[in-house]
């Protein structure tokens, strides 16, 4: 018989262990078919102790008779407990998971909002990073190209300030070589001047009488 009971209670703890990972919604027993039939069980073994009790009655070892049905009793019911303790617990678990199902269930779809809140949030900071980014970029490149202006212009300020005394310098200069060429055609005209009064006072002046011969 306790063969018998060890293996009835092998096979409640194999149900409950596919209780624990089959779904929630569909239980491999009903919890309180089991407990019944636990309970059926119980009254029935312990009318069979009973009536074993009244047999050690008619032995001469009574005592010792019924120290053995008593022990046997002890380890069936212990057995039996130990089921209605899974079984009990088992109904918490699947109570607690239904519960648990059921708030989730239940807040899915503000859950499915706040999702949906999130990506709509996410989309619009990156679009106005993006845009940030741009109005950066333009800014940036207007800064690039007012100080590249301003270098340009500088520069040209320099390059015509550095030219002015090049060229007055040059002016001086051309000056100074067209009074040089004034002053030489100057004196190359009063040379040809000088030079033409001698030709001409030697051509308009008597020939000189010749000396006379000795005698």
């Amino acid at each position: 018989m306790t063969r018998f009971f060890m293996a009835f209670f092998l096979a409640v703890l194999t149900g409950l262990a596919s209780a624990q990972t089959a779904p929630i919604d569909s239980v491999p027993r009903d919890i309180d078919a089991e407990r019944a039939k636990n309970s059926a069980e119980r009254a029935r073994l312990e009318i069979g102790f009973q009536t074993e009790d009244a047999a050690c009655h008619e032995k001469f070892a009574v005592n010792s008779c019924l120290e053995k049905v008593n022990s046997r009793r002890r380890a069936v019911m212990a057995d039996l407990r130990r089921d209605e303790i899974l079984l009990n617990d088992e109904e918490r678990k699947i109570s607690g998971a239904r519960q648990i199902r059921k708030s989730e269930d239940k807040a899915a779809p503000e859950k499915r909002q706040e999702a949906t809140d999130r990506r709509a949030n996410a989309a619009e900071d990156y679009q106005s990073r993006l845009s940030r980014e741009k109005t950066k970029q333009l800014q940036r490149a207007s800064v690039s190209s007012g100080e590249k202006t301003a270098r340009e212009a500088s520069a040209k300020r320099l390059t015509d300030h550095q030219k002015k005394p090049r060229a007055r310098t040059d002016r001086q200069a051309a000056a100074a070589e067209e009074v040089k060429k004034f002053d030489d055609r100057q004196k190359q005209a009063q040379a040809r001047r000088a030079q033409y009064e001698i030709d001409k006072l030697g051509r308009s002046k008597p020939p000189a009488k010749s000396l006379p011969l000795p005698e």
